[in-house]
């Protein structure tokens, strides 16, 4: 027997259980959050202070004997040109989107927070810089989940109720959310279509899956989108499907943006073609992610979340 089996990992989902109704106000068959990452001004940089400069980007290189400040452009061209062009075009289409925010770029990025806030958007947590926390200790990722609330908190002015990790979490960090008690929900999940409950020491915490495919990230080399119509075209088909479903079914589709990619003036139209597609349906609720995971509470029977910390 393998030794190293958890038997607490769950392949089976809610297959061969009856469907539910879709929860989604006003019958709506499919609910869709769109959520736009925040993390510039947290990509790794030796001029920041961090162990090595980020290599992640349009171009895979890594500068190892100093300032990256290549790097550093690009990410800055997120927030002085790519932000205006989604709030625009979210502002014209009425959706509302999930900000998820790193705390260093909370810092950075006041200005850009208060903006979205006053637009009607939510700010959610996205870890403290933009780095998987695979590896970390239980110590230093409660220290980095506190670090994070707080700087989204101090810079915006509400303090945010979700949580997700750029790529890999921890065991430990679903019950440092629970015992940090400011998270109602978390999105470091990938493995459905729909949001679930689980009991974390007692406490009923909402899991919101996000989602990898049905994201601007695959405009990166390698990743599959090259036009904008790439991307468009993608998301859509995943939407036909789950309204199909939705007809029996709980269905939820995350869409990840970035300002530093989707931004960029030669794809910015994917998502306008995807908001035509969908703002004036009505099978379809656009949502923030925080007012999902409050109606799949109130479809549960279970009582309106409120934070365990003295805000």
């Amino acid at each position: 027997m393998d030794k190293a089996l958890n038997l607490q990992r769950d392949l089976k989902g809610n297959w061969g259980q009856p469907n539910d109704p879709p929860p989604w106000p006003n019958d709506a068959k499919l609910a869709v959050s769109f959520v736009v990452n925040i993390e510039e001004g947290s990509e790794l940089s030796i001029r920041e202070g961090d162990e090595r400069n980020e290599s992640v980007y349009e171009v895979r290189e890594e500068v190892k004997d100093g300032p990256d400040l290549c790097m550093e452009s690009h990410f800055d061209y997120g927030p002085r040109r790519g932000y205006q062009r989604i709030i625009d075009t979210f502002t014209e289409h009425k959706v509302k989107a999930t900000f998820s925010t790193c705390g260093r770029s909370a810092q950075r990025l006041p200005w850009l927070l208060k903006d979205a806030i006053s637009n009607g958007h939510e700010i959610s947590a996205h870890g403290w810089r933009w780095e998987r926390h695979a590896g970390m200790s239980r110590e230093s990722e409660e220290q980095v989940i506190a670090n994070t609330y707080n700087a989204i908190k101090d810079a915006s002015g509400t303090a945010p109720v979700g949580w997700h990790t750029r790529s890999a979490s921890t065991t430990n960090t679903r019950d440092l959310l629970v015992q940090h008690g400011g998270f109602a929900y978390d999105s470091d999940a990938y493995d459905d279509d729909m949001p679930r409950i689980t009991s974390v020491n007692g406490h009923e915490h909402i899991i919101l899956p996000y989602a990898f495919d049905t994201n601007d990230m695959r405009f990166s080399p390698g990743g599959g989108f090259t036009q904008a119509i790439d991307f468009s075209n993608y998301v859509i088909a995943a939407i036909n499907q789950l309204l199909d479903e939705g007809s029996s079914s709980v269905r939820m589709l995350s869409i990840g943006l970035h300002l530093r990619i989707i931004g960029r003036p030669a794809r910015i139209s994917g998502l306008h073609k995807i908001l035509e597609h969908i703002s004036n349906n009505p099978a379809v609720w656009l949502a923030s992610r925080k007012d999902i995971a409050a109606c799949w509470r109130d479809k549960n029977g279970l009582t309106p979340w409120s934070p365990t910390i003295d805000n």
